[in-house]
């Protein structure tokens, strides 16, 4: 199950404390206490893994280790390990005790999450002319305790939808390597899948029903990771009943969600082509020439009809 939105708390390593030490040589037995060693911070980094979230499930709290105490001879404490926590490019990051907010969107994007402490100063740092035998030292400071709140929205170049079963995963499968799992039911694809065609990253989002944008159904979960892509392929089974009711339907909800959603780039691809008789096919087509509306029929089994689809990617990829 994909999880794209979970918050977890997370503390940066506290400093280490500074010693109390002195030379044990006789004629010179001077402070000799090392400092403490920064805690170690925690990043947050982009990869392009959208499961990378998977991470956090069942962690409330992700510590970064501390500081090494400092010791005699003037010997320093190390710094403890900095933690570089990964998460999906597009990844809105809200620091809940502040509200701020920054995405990642970019792979290798880095921002620090939780500064580590500073280490304490050693009696070695607080001698001077008129205290030569210091015992003084610093504990070292505590990390950053930070509460977070990780929201994945996927930034892909295309996005399939369409209600359940209208062929999508089918689709995606055969324009790239994504291995959706396929069937001949509706709700097969429980989570968003992605695929490369390409530069171009093609998103399979689980299909959405009537009534999505008010909570029903899967949809309404995946809605938001239509947002961020600029092209949507807009899938219609040539099975169904009534193929210009169930586009007009995907419309409603996804203009019910955001307005913007039904300006974008749109391709209406009527699928499964192959499984109904030519006339009925020819009465579909026309039925979207009434709304005024262009649909593409095509079928998995056809490469023409796929080549044509693949003709409109190539489009999208040199403009890109």
């Amino acid at each position: 199950m994909l999880v794209d939105e979970i918050t977890t708390k997370l503390e940066a390593g506290h400093g280490g404390k500074g010693a109390v030490a002195f030379n044990k040589i006789r004629l010179n037995l001077g402070p000799t206490g090392g400092d403490g060693g920064r805690g170690g911070n925690i990043f947050f980094e982009g990869v392009s893994d959208i499961s990378a979230l998977q991470f956090f499930s069942g962690k409330p709290l992700i510590k970064a280790e501390n500081g090494k105490d400092g010791r005699g001879q003037f010997i320093d404490g190390k710094s403890g390990p900095d933690l570089v926590l990964k998460v999906p490019t597009g990844t809105s990051i809200m620091n809940l005790d502040t509200g701020f907010t920054k995405e990642i969107a970019k792979i290798g994007e880095r921002i620090l999450a939780a500064g580590g402490g500073v280490g304490g100063r050693g009696n070695f740092k607080f001698r001077s002319s008129t205290n030569t035998s210091p015992r003084e030292f610093e504990p070292g400071t505590p990390g950053d305790v930070v509460n977070y709140k990780l929201s994945l929205r996927l930034i892909a170049d295309v996005g399939l939808v369409g209600l359940p079963n209208a062929g999508k995963s089918s689709l995606l499968n055969e324009l790239t390597r994504a291995r959706s799992k396929v069937a001949n039911y509706a709700f097969t694809t429980l989570e968003p899948h992605l695929g490369a065609y390409h530069a171009l990253i093609l998103a399979d989002i689980p299909g959405l029903i009537e009534g999505a944008s008010g909570g029903k159904g899967l949809g309404f979960k995946f809605l938001k990771h239509v947002e961020r892509t600029k092209t949507l392929f807009h899938l219609v089974s040539a099975e169904s009943e009534n193929p210009v009711h169930d586009y007009e339907v995907v419309r409603k909800e996804l203009a019910a969600f955001n307005s913007a959603l039904v300006k974008e780039d749109e391709v209406i691809l009527l699928t499964k082509t192959d499984a109904v008789p030519a006339e009925r096919l020819k009465e579909e087509i026309a039925a979207f020439k009434k709304v005024k509306k262009k649909v593409m029929p095509i079928s998995i089994l056809d490469d023409k009809s796929l080549d044509e689809v693949k003709k409109i990617l190539n489009k999208i990829q040199a403009e890109k």
